[in-house]
C-alpha cells in the first residue's frame, strides 16, 4: 500500500471511531468554529494542540511555524492573528515555544546557507538580545531552554506591537497574549509571561 492508500485508510478509521462514539460528531463539528484561543506555536510534529491543552477541534485556532516566530514581515502569521481578533474574537493568544526545539539548536549551530538560515535569523537576534544573560556555551540543553524560554517572551512582545492587537486594546478589548513553554518530557506548560492591555 503506498503513502497516500495508507493515509487515507487512517483518516477512515480514525472517522469511523468518532462516529461510532458520538454519531453526530461532525455534522455539529461542520457548523462553525467559535474559539476563545489562538495557538502561536512550533511546527515541531509532537507538538498536538489540541491533545496538549485536552480541548475538542473547534476550540483553538492555530498557527505554526518553524519556532514559534511572530515576525512582523511575515503575512501568513498577521493574516491568521487579524483573522484570530477580529473575526472569530478570540480573547487569548498563547505563543507557545518548546524544549528541545530543532529550530532553536539549528539557529545555535550557525549558517549552512541554506533557505532556513533566513527564518532562523530572528532567533539569533533574540539571542543577541540577551547575550548578556545567557551562558557562552549555546549548545548545552539548559543553554538552549533559556534561549526558547527568551524566545517566547520575545515573540509574544512582536505579537503585542501588531496594530492588531494594539487595535484591540484601544476598542477596550479584553484580549489577553501569554507565553508559555512546552516540557515534552513531561507533558506540561508553563506560563512565561502575560500581557493584557
Amino acid at each position: 500500500m503506498n503513502n497516500i492508500n495508507r493515509i487515507i485508510d487512517r483518516n477512515r478509521q480514525w472517522a469511523n471511531r468518532i462516529k461510532e462514539a458520538n454519531p453526530s460528531y461532525f455534522d455539529q463539528n461542520s457548523l462553525q468554529q467559535n474559539p476563545d484561543i489562538l495557538w502561536i506555536g512550533c511546527s515541531d510534529s509532537r507538538l498536538p494542540v489540541n491533545q496538549i491543552l485536552d480541548l475538542p477541534s473547534g476550540e483553538v485556532f492555530v498557527h505554526r511555524n518553524i519556532a514559534n516566530l511572530v515576525v512582523p514581515s511575515d503575512l501568513n502569521c498577521l493574516s491568521v492573528l487579524q483573522f484570530a481578533v477580529e473575526v472569530l474574537g478570540v480573547i487569548n493568544i498563547l505563543v507557545c515555544g518548546h524544549y528541545g526545539c530543532g529550530g532553536i539548536r539549528a539557529a545555535m549551530t550557525g549558517s549552512n546557507g541554506n533557505l532556513i538560515d533566513n527564518w532562523l535569523n530572528h532567533i539569533r537576534l533574540v539571542h543577541r538580545l540577551h547575550a548578556r544573560e545567557l551562558p557562552e556555551n549555546m549548545l548545552e540543553e539548559k543553554s538552549l531552554e533559556q534561549l526558547a524560554e527568551l524566545n517566547v517572551i520575545e515573540q509574544v512582545n512582536n505579537v503585542c506591537r501588531t496594530t492588531i492587537v494594539q487595535n484591540a486594546w484601544s476598542n477596550c478589548s479584553n484580549l489577553q497574549v501569554y507565553g508559555v513553554i512546552y516540557d515534552m518530557k513531561k507533558g506540561i506548560l508553563s506560563e512565561l509571561c502575560r500581557r493584557d492591555s
